[in-house]
């Protein structure tokens, strides 16, 4: 059955007005005045309970009644004061209309009686000192609410748009990494080919290879660290068929590691300034070793090499660092750390830690 949205808009209303909520604040309302009352009542107490339950529930159908209708007002009142305004008036009418469903049969009508228009006197004066509160009550319990959840649905929508700037950062920053590691790479293949090296169409083959994995993966937010340490293995063997007397690498990996969730080209990153800004720049050459290691919920990651070390200028390394730090803080917040140190007699480490994470990044 398709019910038409008036009609369900008014269905949900009518729930509303008469929610569990309500209905409990309103019976337990009455039932303790009734309590308070029922040590000088001469009457059966049904007829207690039942009238003030009639007041109670008129004065409930009242305020929900204005809480929805009509549904636009001029501006010179508001609707919580239209329902303040409606308890008030409703109240005489319920509480006659309570005397005169209970009274009926008597023989005298109860206005009549002097006893019976005092106790309709002391239910209506006590209606009218209650009531109105348990209204403005409400209606400042419905505006908390509604202050509560809009300030739930603000801060959602700000998470939602922080997210989003920060997946927009990384984008950027990695944009920034796919330049700075094209050049590089079209750089060496430069060399090899001014050089007339014998080994310059292996090199570019390798080359084409690297480029056709390592690229789309430059604009996933992350990957792993095996797949980074794919990379890396790719990128040396290319680099030490470039120059095979003057580099060598060793890879020490824990193969727990290899699941991690890791920021894409960051190690590769490292392992570039390692070879750009230490072992390129040596005479001699020298070596490159990478130690990955997971213990307590954390990873470590070692790129050393024994090149020039910590030369003049050392500290401008160009985009690649300054970007991999702002990446990492990204990713990880204040978790991660990147530390640059000096190995005797000669060389840089860089060490990484981050937390280890698997499933869903």
């Amino acid at each position: 059955m398709i019910v038409a949205p008036d009609r369900k808009a008014s269905k949900h209303a009518t729930l509303r007005a008469y929610s569990w909520r309500r209905l409990r604040v309103v019976g337990t309302t009455c039932l303790l005045l009734s309590f308070l009352m029922m040590w000088t009542w001469q009457a059966s107490y049904a007829v207690l309970i039942g009238r003030w339950l009639f007041i109670g529930f008129a004065c409930l159908s009242m305020f929900g009644l204005f809480e929805r209708w009509p549904r636009r007002l001029p501006g010179w009142i508001a609707r919580w004061a239209l329902q303040v305004i409606g308890v008030v008036i409703v109240i005489p009418f319920a509480a006659w209309m309570a005397y005169v469903i209970t009274t009926q049969g008597d023989p005298v009508p109860f206005w009549h009686d002097k006893g019976k228009l005092a106790g309709f006197g002391m239910f209506t004066f006590t209606s009218l000192l209650i009531a109105p509160w348990m209204a403005v009550a409400a209606l400042i319990g419905q505006i908390n609410g509604k202050a509560q959840r809009q300030t739930l649905a603000f801060e959602l929508e700000r998470s939602e748009l922080e997210r989003r700037a920060i997946d927009a950062r990384l984008r950027l920053l990695q944009a920034q990494v796919e330049p700075h590691f094209l050049f590089n790479t079209l750089a060496n293949i430069r060399e090899l080919v001014d050089s007339g090296s014998s080994q310059a169409s292996t090199v570019l083959e390798s080359l084409i290879a690297y480029l056709r994995a390592a690229v789309p993966r430059l604009h996933e937010p992350a990957t792993t660290l095996g797949q980074e340490l794919e990379l890396v293995r790719a990128y040396l063997d290319v680099m030490h068929m470039r120059m095979p007397d003057r580099l060598e690498f060793v890879l020490h990996v824990d193969d727990a590691a290899l699941t991690l969730h890791f920021p894409p080209m960051a190690l590769l990153t490292l392992v570039e300034n390692a070879v750009r800004h230490g072992i390129d720049p040596s005479e001699r050459g020298g070596r490159i070793e990478v130690r990955i290691v997971e213990e307590a919920q954390r990873c470590r990651i070692q790129v050393i090499d024994s090149g020039v070390g910590m030369h003049d200028g050392f500290d401008n390394l160009g985009t690649g660092l300054s970007t991999l730090r702002e990446r990492l803080r990204l990713m990880f917040g204040d978790a991660a750390h990147l530390r640059l140190a000096e190995v005797i007699p000669h060389g840089v480490s860089a060490e990484l830690e981050f937390p280890a994470r698997r499933g869903v990044p």
